[in-house]
This record gives C-alpha cells, sequence and structure tokens, in this order.
C-alpha cells in the first residue's frame, strides 16, 4: 500500500514538473515569437567623437590647440577614428514580454556604409514599454573623408541636433529569434528613423 502511494506521489510530482517545464518553455518561445511585433526606434547618438575630439567642439568651434592638431594628423594620416554610442528604442506594445537575443547592424554615412557589427546580448522588453538598447560603434572614416574632402567632415561635425542625432547618420538592424542554438535573423534590415514627439 506505502509502495502504490509512493508511486502516485512520484507520479503526481513528475507531472507537475513537466506541467511546469511546459509553462516555462511556452512562455519562452512567447517572448522570442513576440520580437517581432516590436517597434524599432532611433533614440539618440551620445558621446561621438573623431579622431579622439568631442563633436561639441566641432559644432560650437570651442576648439583647442589640441584639438585642431588631432584633426589635422587625422586627415593627413587618412586615419580619421570615429566612435559613437547610438541608443536604439524596442517598444513592446502587446501584452506579452518578447526577447532580444542578438542584432546586426549597418552604419551608414552620407549614403555608404561604412561600419558593421552584431550585438549578441539578450534584452527582455516587458509588455506595453520600451527598453532602450545601447550600441556602440568604432570605425575608420580615413578612406570616406579623403576622398571628399575636409569640408565633409566639418559638415558631419556640424549636422548633429540637440536631439543628438543627425542626418549624415543612418543605421539599418535585423533583429534575430533564437530557436534552440540557434539564431534566425528576421529577412530584413529595418532602417531605423528618429521618432518624434516622446520617445
Amino acid at each position: 500500500m506505502k509502495k502504490i502511494a509512493l508511486a502516485i506521489l512520484l507520479a503526481g510530482s513528475l507531472a507537475f514538473t513537466s506541467c511546469d517545464l511546459l509553462t516555462s518553455l511556452t512562455s519562452q518561445v512567447t517572448s522570442i515569437a513576440n520580437l517581432v511585433n516590436c517597434e524599432f526606434n532611433l533614440k539618440n547618438v551620445n558621446n561621438v567623437s573623431v579622431a579622439g575630439v568631442n563633436v561639441k567642439n566641432l559644432t560650437s568651434g570651442d576648439l583647442s590647440a589640441t584639438d585642431v592638431v588631432k584633426l589635422v594628423a587625422a586627415y593627413q594620416s587618412k586615419k580619421v577614428p570615429l566612435s559613437m554610442d547610438i541608443n536604439i528604442n524596442v517598444k513592446n506594445p502587446t501584452e506579452h514580454k518578447a526577447s532580444l537575443t542578438a542584432m546586426d547592424w549597418i552604419l551608414a554615412l552620407d549614403g555608404t556604409d561604412v561600419a558593421n557589427g552584431a550585438s549578441s546580448r539578450t534584452y527582455t522588453i516587458k509588455s506595453n514599454t520600451t527598453t532602450t538598447v545601447p550600441l556602440g560603434v568604432n570605425t575608420d572614416l580615413g578612406q570616406l573623408f579623403s576622398s571628399k574632402g575636409l569640408d565633409a567632415l566639418k559638415n558631419f561635425a556640424s549636422s548633429f541636433t540637440n536631439d543628438g542625432t543627425s542626418s549624415k547618420i543612418g543605421l539599418r538592424i535585423r533583429p534575430s529569434l533564437s530557436v534552440g542554438s540557434s539564431q534566425v535573423p528576421f529577412p530584413n534590415y529595418i532602417k531605423l528613423e528618429k521618432k518624434t514627439g516622446k520617445s
């Protein structure tokens, strides 16, 4: 009788565990699949520097002698390092959470692709909320500016607005869905735009 009771208890425990496991898996699959319902927008661009010079110094004309030396040296050497932090808003308008596990990106400047990369950090976007995903970009614009001239560098620096965006910068992303141990990317890249109004 005790053996029968123990067997029933064990079976019930296994059933409960299986139920929990199924619920957990269903939740994970739902959050991953729900990524396709999310909206991606460009929030802003921060910490922009060209050849180690803060772009704000370029736009305000507040350049030190050291800044000028850095810019001239970079332009002459045809090595113009660019670094920036791009913030992407991911809005989840649904009643279920969404998971972002990977994302490819391409950065363009004046319509010319200048850098690309991938992010493998996982983000959870809760229901009816917006999560900001940071993207660090480091690339060299030497070839681009050497062919377009020094004025192109000045125009790039002066293109940044108070909200931290620039008409010169274009960003395309391709998020991926996590299926088992594999990443399945969206069929096409998404061109990010600055959303007007509240973020």
